[in-house]
């Protein structure tokens, strides 16, 4: 029995019960009331529910008393063990062993789709994140960005969202001049500009560029920058591209700050700004034009041209924010790192001027900072500590499942050592040794005859496999928590609880036959118990972007 069809079968008899006393509140029961949770107690039985609390005064009840009628009347369900009251008129629910395995065939039967929902079907989502000055290489906040922001396009799309992961290039700006006077500068060996990119990656990309241009030092200067420049462009964003795609994180969208100022009078900056008078928010003074985001909460009113014509920054910030609806997004999420906090009102305020709904169609969600002890410098930038060191030093797999491991918003310390151990003090290890042990025990099966011929639920009657059963039919619920609060952690959490109840199963129940014992049902039966856990936590680290090893 999964979370989805006891709701239906409480809702079904809540609703017989109400109809007694009020056939108007009854008509208005349905699924969806039936919130149920996970006891924090295990011993407190398998779900919880307030749905007493809820409806006893519409009907004229004591909540208490409301609870008793309905644990007996809950009780005739099949599947249901026994009902507890607590508190005021909380009910506990203990499933049987039988009923909590049947969902082994449901999950056998979905394969990979397992987990996956609806909830968020039809939504259209753009997801940023990352979004880093192609003028170096990525560093460790970007490593968290890009973990946290690719597993929440998992669970979104899991969740029946269509999703874009999209990179913001910022390759327009006085940063980039800056760049290119950095290379220049290492091309034709003279010292770093002041304020300039220092490190040994600025060397190495002046000297590819002095390779390909070797006429860089006869060029007027101007130009011999934006040669520089483009070329250590180049070079710079496919390494950031080949750095994520080892990461195990995907872009669909790489969109050019550039192109929104291309065009001159016809830009994308030019046509935001006409777009947003037409809303009656843009208004001059100062021979300067503004918009007045303090309409929608922003603490002042922003400048999108100066009175000299330069566009600011934010003329850049609503051309691309227009050109995300004008490309069929609906939704626009925005991962930002811990110092971009004053974003948030200047964003959702360029939402409402844009005439969306600041509370709907756009979400700033901020990462707080990551450090890991013992982590060098770059050798290559010099000053930070760069995704490919921390990588090949820990690991895709530690990286990944540890940095999602944690709500975005949560300063986070990660422990090398700990990340590096073969233990079950480590997480990453302790979930995927539990999947790479589903695996053995299957293999080992094979061998010993035991196949997934017979299915019968009501063999398994040890309280580890109620429990496992349990865990199991709980991985939709996670899944679309997850993808409603943005929040992939929660997932990591349940792998860690998922392992550690199948371990304890392992250790009860055998899948193999022991000695001269003959292969019964029960074997057959919780080899499929077996193999659904292994695909549920499969599917569960591809959520994380985590691999789930068949051997360790």
């Amino acid at each position: 029995m999964n979370p989805e069809s006891l709701s239906r079968a409480i809702a079904d008899v809540v609703r017989r019960l109400v109809a007694t006393r009020d056939e108007s509140v009854a008509s208005e029961i349905d699924d969806s009331i039936v919130a149920l949770e996970r006891p924090k107690n295990r011993d407190h039985g398998d779900w919880a529910t307030s749905i007493a609390l809820k409806l006893s005064k519409r009907i004229g009840l004591n909540p208490r008393e409301f609870a008793e009628e309905l644990t007996a009347a809950l009780a005739e369900i099949d599947g249901i063990t026994s009902i507890d009251i607590a508190g005021p008129g909380f009910l506990n629910i203990t499933l049987d062993a039988a009923a909590a395995g049947e969902i082994a065939r449901t999950i056998l039967t979905a394969g990979d789709e397992y987990g996956h929902n609806d909830s968020l079907a039809g939504q259209n989502i753009n997801l940023e994140f990352v979004s880093a000055n192609p003028t170096g290489p990525l560093h460790i906040g970007h490593t968290r960005w890009a973990a946290l922001g690719d597993s929440i396009g998992r669970v979104l799309r899991a969740s029946g969202a269509h999703v874009a992961n999209e990179f913001y290039v910022n390759d327009a700006g006085a940063q980039m001049d800056v760049f290119g006077e950095s290379v220049l500068a290492a091309a034709l060996g003279e010292a770093t500009p002041e304020n300039g990119y220092p490190g040994e990656y600025v060397q190495e990309l002046g000297r590819v560029a002095l390779e390909r241009r070797p006429d860089l030092a006869t060029l007027p200067r101007e130009e011999a920058i934006i040669v520089a420049r483009d070329i250590g462009y180049d070079i710079q964003l496919q390494e950031i591209k080949d750095s994520l795609k080892r990461f195990n994180v995907e872009f669909d969208v790489w969109f050019s700050e550039r192109t929104l100022h291309a065009g001159g009078d016809e830009s994308l900056i030019e046509k935001s700004i006409e777009r947003l008078r037409a809303q009656g928010h843009v208004f001059d003074e100062d021979d300067a034009v503004w918009v007045r985001t303090t309409d929608f909460g922003d603490d002042k009113d922003r400048v999108i041209r100066r009175g000299n014509g330069i566009f600011t920054y934010f003329a850049a910030d609503a051309a691309y924010y227009l050109s995300k609806g004008d490309r069929g997004f609906q939704h626009k999420i925005y991962l930002l790192g811990a110092d971009h906090h004053g974003y948030v009102h200047r964003l959702k305020a360029l939402a409402g001027s844009a005439g969306d709904d600041p509370e709907k169609d756009i979400e700033v969600l901020i990462g707080q900072l990551v450090s890991i002890n013992g982590a060098k410098l770059s050798k290559r930038a010099g000053n930070i500590i760069e995704l490919n060191d921390l990588r090949e030093w820990l690991g895709t797999d530690a990286l990944r499942y540890s940095l999602a491991r944690y709500p975005a918003d949560s300063p986070l310390t990660l422990e090398p050592d700990l990340l590096q151990k073969h233990s079950n003090d480590n997480p990453v290890f302790y979930v995927q040794y539990a999947h790479a042990r589903t695996n053995a025990v299957a293999k080992n099966a094979a061998t010993a005859g035991v196949d997934r011929t017979v299915f019968d639920a009501s063999l398994l009657t040890h309280q580890t496999e109620a429990d496992l059963g349990t865990a199991l039919a709980d991985f939709p619920r996670i899944v679309t928590q997850s993808a409603q609060l943005r929040e992939p952690h929660r997932v990591a959490r349940y792998l860690e609880e998922l392992a550690a109840f199948y371990h304890r199963w392992y250790d009860n129940c055998r899948v193999t036959p022991q000695g001269d014992e003959d292969v019964t049902d029960v074997h057959r039966t919780r080899l499929w118990l077996n193999d659904a856990t292994g695909q549920v936590l499969r599917n569960g680290l591809f959520l994380l972007g985590v691999s789930a090893p068949e051997r360790m």
